[in-house]
């Protein structure tokens, strides 16, 4: 008897225990990375139209994170409006992000590039074996950019 009350009393502690947890809350301010500048903020979808034929540049973002893809390095996708996605990466591999920002509006500064892809086959400069297409490069055209983060801040 004593041993089924002991046992009916665990569960209960377990029980309460587990459901006292709450997933971790993501405060207005917090920052991963170092402090990004609010000097020249823009939105992330003006991003691709301010880069012009640029292929690189240094600049602070604003977005919606769509998806925390690998939490260990930083890996995450920002929407830039019209259907285009920014694939984002910290500089520093040593940054966990919380899947939790799924959905969160972001602060982000560091460089954004373009992808490149070269058609006339300039990698393989030098390379006259053949004078055939050796690669087949597929593009997403919804995803252009990618961007290097410095600094994230947790906006709203």
């Amino acid at each position: 008897m004593k041993y089924l009350l002991f046992k009916v009393l665990l569960v209960l502690i377990t029980a309460f225990t587990a459901s006292a947890q709450k997933k971790v809350a993501l405060p207005h301010g917090m920052v991963y990375g170092s402090k990004p500048t609010l000097v020249a903020l823009m939105q992330a979808s003006k991003l691709e139209a301010f880069m012009g034929k640029r292929t690189r540049t240094s600049v602070t973002v604003s977005g919606k994170v769509i998806n925390v893809t690998k939490p260990k390095g930083g890996w995450f996708i920002l929407d830039a409006g019209n259907g285009r996605t920014i694939a984002a990466h910290f500089k520093n591999y040593n940054i966990n992000l919380p899947k939790e920002l799924k959905g969160r509006e972001v602060i982000i500064s560091g460089i954004a590039s373009k992808q490149f892809i070269a058609d006339d086959q300039q990698q393989l400069a030098g390379d006259t074996v053949t004078g055939k297409k050796q690669h087949t490069v597929k593009t997403d055209p919804k995803q252009r950019l990618n961007f290097e983060v410095v600094g994230l801040m947790v906006n709203k």
